[in-house]
């Protein structure tokens, strides 16, 4: 192989590797969103734009947090997806919880 062709290999995986965290970079900005996590995960779906459907008040915020990580299995569909599977941390979780109560107010 030549020096060009060398170059040109080492050319495309440093292209590879930026296109690669950039793309994880996008994911982890939208994660720390919680109104664009919001929005991205749907939750607007069920829980409604001001966070009025689906929501009980009366559960702490630790159980809305486990809610939101291990997920809900309602009385009939659809039923609450568990996001730490799809990996969201436990501080995302508090994030969006946080966003969705000042919707409510």
């Amino acid at each position: 192989m030549t020096f060009k062709g060398i170059a040109t290999v080492i050319a495309m995986g440093l292209v590879a590797v930026g296109v690669a965290a950039a793309g994880a970079r996008t994911s982890n900005e939208d994660a720390s969103d919680p109104a664009a996590s919001y929005k991205k995960l749907k939750c607007v779906t069920c829980h409604g734009a001001k966070a009025e459907k689906k929501f009980d008040t009366t559960k702490s915020d630790d159980d809305h947090v486990q809610i939101i990580l291990k997920g809900k299995k309602l009385e009939k569909p659809p039923h609450m997806p568990a996001y730490e599977a799809k990996g969201m941390t436990a501080d995302q979780a508090k994030a969006l919880l946080g966003y969705m109560k000042s919707l409510r107010q």
